[in-house]
C-alpha cells in the first residue's frame, strides 16, 4: 500500500468528519444539507477551464495559469477521494485502507511515480477535464478505477507527479482545516495575508520544505495568522 495515497485518504476522511459531521458518507451533513460529490467535481473541473486562455474573443495571447490550475486538480483530488469514501461505506467495501490499496495495485497510479513533471498542450489537457466532468455528470454509476486512471491522466498533464500531489493536497487539505478553525463558515476568516491569499501563503510554505508534515503546515500556518488578528 501506498502511504502517501493511504495519509491523503485519511486526511480527507478527518476534514470530512470534522466539516460535515461523523455519519457525512450517508450523504447528509449534520446541518441536514445533501452531500453531492459528484456536482463537486464538475463544479470544480468547469472552475479549472477558466485557468486556460480558452476563450476565442478575449485574451487570445495569454498563457495558462499554471499554478492556478494545479490548485484546481487538488480542490477535485478531494471531491474524488471522497466519493469514493463514501462508495465504500455505503456498499460496505470496506476500510479506508481497502481504498488506498486499490488505488495502490491499479495500473493506473504508475502515471504519476515518476520524478517527471511537464505540461501537457492545453488542447489536450482540457479535453481531459472534459472528459471527468462527463464522468462525473453521468447518470451512470461511477467506475472508481475509471475515474482514479483518468484524475491520474490530468495529474501527469498538469505538471504534477505522486510526490507534488501529495505536498500540494496535504497543504490545501491543511488550509481547509485552519480555516475551519478560524471562522470560515461564520465568516471571520481572514482570507488575505499581507497582500497574499492564503492559498498563496500556504504553498510558499511547502516549496520551502520538501518533506512538510501535516501538523508542521498547520503550526507555521498559526504563527502568521496570529499577526493578523
Amino acid at each position: 500500500m501506498n502511504n502517501k495515497i493511504f495519509m491523503m485518504i485519511e486526511l480527507q476522511n478527518g476534514l470530512n468528519d470534522a466539516t460535515n459531521g461523523k455519519e457525512w458518507t450517508k450523504g447528509i451533513t449534520k446541518n441536514g444539507k445533501k452531500i453531492d460529490w459528484r456536482r463537486c467535481i464538475y463544479m470544480e473541473c468547469a472552475e479549472m477551464v477558466d485557468s486556460f486562455p480558452w476563450k476565442h474573443w478575449k485574451a487570445i495571447t495569454a498563457e495558462p495559469d499554471w499554478q492556478n490550475h494545479q490548485i484546481e486538480v487538488v480542490d477535485v483530488w478531494h471531491f474524488i477521494i471522497s466519493l469514493a469514501i463514501e462508495a465504500y461505506a455505503q456498499n460496505d467495501r470496506g476500510s479506508l485502507e481497502d481504498i488506498a490499496v486499490q488505488i495502490s495495485n491499479s495500473d493506473a497510479l504508475y502515471k504519476i511515480e515518476t520524478e517527471e513533471e511537464s505540461f501537457a498542450p492545453m488542447d489536450d489537457v482540457l479535453e481531459k477535464v472534459e472528459n471527468l466532468i462527463r464522468v462525473a455528470i453521468s447518470k451512470e454509476a461511477v467506475d472508481l478505477d475509471t475515474l482514479f486512471s483518468d484524475f491520474f491522466d490530468l495529474v501527469a498533464m498538469s505538471g504534477l507527479n505522486l510526490d507534488s500531489l501529495y505536498r500540494l493536497y496535504v497543504g490545501k487539505n491543511i488550509l481547509n482545516q485552519f480555516r475551519q478553525d478560524n471562522g470560515y463558515k461564520e465568516g471571520t476568516y481572514i482570507k488575505v495575508w499581507n497582500d497574499k491569499e492564503d492559498n498563496v501563503v500556504m504553498k510558499s510554505i511547502w516549496e520551502t520544505n520538501s518533506d512538510v508534515s501535516p501538523e508542521f503546515l498547520y503550526e507555521e500556518l498559526s504563527k502568521v495568522y496570529v499577526t493578523l488578528v
